[in-house]
């Protein structure tokens, strides 16, 4: 099965910062995702901005990926990327070819779900007027169809499995057309979900395309052995060094143990506070 990984620069240019950083325990995690999502037998491909191909190119990363694509523009085709941080992923999901599997840089796959006709999410979420307000809430609502679903549960998106082209153009297009009409108002996250996740469950619900998750939205914090997802780990490594020198140590070790011929990304990632555009 054919995946892909999504880097932008563009969210943090836009925010004023002028070249690439990468924190070390998403940098691993990036690597063993990729890494692994090979080991299970599949392909993938990061799609890219010219400042992240640059990055990667310059502390010895490409390696991970069976290719690296850089047809992401630098402005993400124009999407405001203070409001649509995640825009470059529905545009590089627009590029792929179905069946793909889109997966987040910080979520690992350990045991492939059974691919299928049907999309696959990692999970539904609740529908709160704090995070998924009504329709009427949005400025770009005249590119909502008016027969969308509000009812249906959006689809997180960490990962994403779509069986055909033709449902991947339909959400693709839904999507850009929302983001590239909505009017700046300073509210992010309710657009970037709806754009992302509430979009995808209503156009399945639409197209009357079957959805399953990888996990009940209820059972998210069971203990599983078939994914991990970051997610609001970043920040409590951020807060606890301890926590993230555990972390770093475990993820060397995986590669030094399951990827023994990709031991040198250890060092580069080490070093990666030392790498520059152009440098």
């Amino acid at each position: 099965m054919n995946a892909i990984h999504i880097s932008s620069f563009a969210p943090s240019r836009a925010k004023g910062a002028e070249k690439v950083k990468a924190e070390d325990f998403d940098l691993y995690c990036t690597a063993i995702s990729a890494l692994q999502w090979r080991k299970l037998g599949g392909r993938i491909t990061m799609y890219c901005d010219s400042f992240y191909a640059d990055f990667y190119d310059k502390m010895g990363f490409n390696c991970v990926w069976n290719e690296v694509n850089d047809s992401i523009p630098d402005d993400i085709d124009g999407i405001n990327p203070k409001m649509f941080w995640a825009g470059a992923k529905i545009l590089a999901l627009q590029k792929a070819s179905a069946p793909i599997v889109m997966l987040d840089t910080d979520f690992i796959v350990w045991k492939l779900p059974v691919f299928g006709e049907e999309i696959i999410a990692a999970h539904r979420e609740d529908i709160s007027e704090g995070i998924y307000p009504e329709l009427s809430f949005f400025s770009a609502e005249n590119h909502i169809i008016p027969d969308f679903s509000e009812s249906v549960l959006p689809l997180n998106t960490a990962f994403l499995y779509i069986p055909d082209n033709d449902f991947k153009e339909f959400y693709t297009s839904q999507s850009i057309a929302f983001m590239k009409n909505a009017k700046d108002c300073g509210d992010y996250l309710k657009y970037m979900v709806f754009a992302e996740q509430r979009m995808l469950a209503m156009c399945a619900e639409y197209t009357k395309t079957p959805v399953k998750t990888l996990i009940d939205k209820d059972r998210l914090f069971f203990p599983q052995d078939s994914f991990t997802h970051l997610w609001g780990a970043k920040q409590a490594m951020r807060d606890a060094p301890d926590l993230r020198e555990d972390f770093i140590k475990r993820c060397q070790r995986r590669i030094q143990n399951d990827f023994p011929e990709y031991a040198f990304l250890i060092e580069n990632i080490n070093n990666c506070g030392n790498v520059k555009r152009g440098y």
